[in-house]
């Protein structure tokens, strides 16, 4: 949705995406989502991925140090602002602008304080659709795990627990979106329990 904003608004040229992969699963941290599966979803935009491969667990200092090479060498090609989907924890925000403070790159935020129960619902209108691959057990009852992120969904979460999940209470896996050219071909795979989190596997047809 964070990408959807900047590219209708069109006041920023996006060059590339960017995440982290565990080095040991080559999955995408905290969302359990496949490597090929991200390759899909950045040639369905059209844009290219770079990847930051980092340990599981990973320590802050290694996190920041991974993230502050990436950081500039985008700088060295001409790369003048980042840009993250942040909903409303400060802490994360705050975190996000010092360090591209270091290296000379302007923080963006543009769904910042959006109302998340209208950005969900709203972001199924849009047509985006996905598919829930990790559930904090702690924070959310496991059943959610697998499941898809549509309103039946959203009508059924507990009250204690953002609609967009944007205090990690669940991560998505985004399979068709207004930005894509096609959808990509999903199947569930199985559900496996890992440090107090539900994780669905996600496999290309």
């Amino acid at each position: 949705m964070c990408l959807y904003t900047v590219m209708e608004t069109k006041e920023f040229q996006v060059t590339g995406l960017l995440t982290t992969l565990s080095e040991e699963f080559n999955r995408i941290s905290h969302h359990g989502v496949r490597e090929e599966l991200l390759d899909k979803q950045a040639e369905e935009v059209g844009i290219p991925v770079k990847k930051i491969r980092i340990p599981n667990p990973c320590p802050n200092e290694v996190y920041d140090r991974k993230m502050g090479e990436v950081m500039e060498e985008c700088k060295r090609q001409g790369v003048t602002h980042s840009i993250s989907g942040d909903l409303f924890l400060v802490d994360v925000r705050r975190y996000r602008e010092e360090q591209l403070r270091k290296v000379g790159l302007t923080p963006i935020f543009p769904l910042w304080k959006e109302p998340t129960g209208l950005l969900a619902r709203r972001m199924i209108e849009l047509g985006f659709k996905a598919v829930v691959t990790c559930v904090d057990s702690k924070r959310l009852s496991p059943k959610f795990s697998g499941r898809y992120f549509d309103t039946t969904l959203l009508d059924g979460l507990p009250r204690n627990v953002d609609p967009c999940g944007e205090n990690g209470e669940f991560h998505t896996f985004v399979y068709d979106a207004p930005i894509f050219k096609h959808p990509i071909p999903i199947r569930i795979g199985e559900t496996v329990t890992r440090n107090g989190f539900q994780f669905t596997d996600i496999l290309l047809k």
